[in-house]
């Protein structure tokens, strides 16, 4: 699992998210700011993996991660809010917190990858 796809509206948080998982060993394929081309990006691009930003400008990311159920891709949440969003699934997704340091987003894609 190399490829990861990031779903995140904070532009800096997207190039800090894209530094750590290349200094992890990963390569984002993929990046998108908005729901709308989330959905898009996570209907019709190739990856192993996503990392989600729960909220979207406002918007869940909640159809997102519906999306990505239904073609068997792997993902995890990056919230401030603390938990992933009502009606995810499975309830046992790794969530990471921010703001987090390398070694928590390390330990949680060892728990995507061993999902």
């Amino acid at each position: 699992m190399k490829d990861i796809f990031i779903v995140e509206d904070d532009a800096l948080i997207a190039m800090l998210l894209e530094d750590m998982l290349a200094d992890l060993g990963y390569r984002v394929c993929a990046s998108a700011p908005d729901l709308e081309r989330a959905l898009a990006t996570a209907r019709d691009t190739e990856f192993d993996a996503a990392i989600l930003d729960v909220s979207l400008a406002g918007q869940s990311s909640l159809p997102v991660a519906k999306l990505l159920d239904e073609r068997g891709k792997p993902y995890l949440y990056a919230t401030g809010y603390g938990t992933a969003p009502d009606g995810s699934s499975p309830s046992t997704l790794p969530v990471l917190q921010k703001p987090f340091q390398l070694s928590e987003l390390e330990q949680a894609m060892k728990q995507l990858t061993e999902a």
